[in-house]
């Protein structure tokens, strides 16, 4: 039974009923969801799931927005088979789960998706975007991999990587205020250590009354005070991506 005096912060938000477009395919050990365009592109992104995984639906709902801006998406399993966190879970178990699941240790499967998308979409300009985990993990990712052009972090676990601030590539860190997670002193923190260190272009913003997992964990019809900033999140989120790839 889950420890409901003590719910999983990430279990807040909607799960999206939501199909999509793309398909699951086998990139060497891993398994991925792809979504092309109708188009040729030679830009595609990485998305990199939360601790829900690589089959949560709104995970891929945000995969195939990125492809109608254009993109190839590619979303993969980062916990490489291993299972995903689910809400039914006990709270209390979540900090052994997560020892197995490094979000800095997953370096060869995104050389794997890196080559993927050079050889078989013709991908040259490559970014990257994740949630919760999934940013944190960007955040290493920038911090380390000389292949990939920029980065969207959202919502990304600050403490994993701290005191590692200089940045390779352009970096957009994107937090909600209400963040019970990620409090605003660590953000703050964040912003003063990019200031001293970082010598690439970045952006840290903080999204008004805003809940962890607002981009992709609720919806705009349901939470409708929220939807101005769901929507603002996203687009600055593409307008990111438009600017360096």
């Amino acid at each position: 039974m889950a420890n409901e005096s003590r719910p999983c912060p990430c279990d807040i938000g909607d799960r999206f009923d939501y199909g999509g477009l793309g398909q699951e395919v086998q990139v060497e050990h891993i398994k991925a969801y792809v979504c092309k365009p109708s188009g040729s592109t030679d830009k595609a992104v990485i998305v990199i799931h939360d601790i829900f995984g690589w089959q949560l639906p709104n995970t891929r709902y945000i995969a195939d927005m990125l492809t109608a801006n254009g993109y190839i998406a590619i979303c993969p399993d980062c916990f490489v088979g291993q299972e995903a966190w689910k809400p039914s879970n006990d709270w209390a178990s979540f900090d052994d789960w997560l020892k197995t699941r490094d979000a800095g240790k997953i370096d060869k499967e995104i050389d794997v998706v890196l080559k993927y998308l050079r050889d078989q979409c013709g991908a040259k300009k490559i970014g990257v975007i994740g949630f919760c985990w999934g940013g944190a993990a960007v955040q290493h990712l920038m911090l380390k991999n000389p292949h990939l052009k920029t980065g969207v972090s959202l919502y990304g676990v600050i403490r994993r990587f701290e005191d590692k601030y200089n940045l390779l590539h352009p970096t957009f860190f994107i937090f909600g205020e209400k963040d019970d997670i990620i409090p605003l002193e660590q953000v703050t923190l964040l912003e003063q250590k990019l200031k001293q260190k970082c010598k690439v272009d970045y952006e840290v913003k903080i999204y008004p009354g805003q809940t962890h997992g607002f981009v992709h964990r609720k919806k705009e019809d349901i939470n409708p005070q929220d939807k101005p900033y769901i929507e603002e999140g996203r687009k600055d989120m593409i307008n990111w991506l438009n600017k360096y790839l």
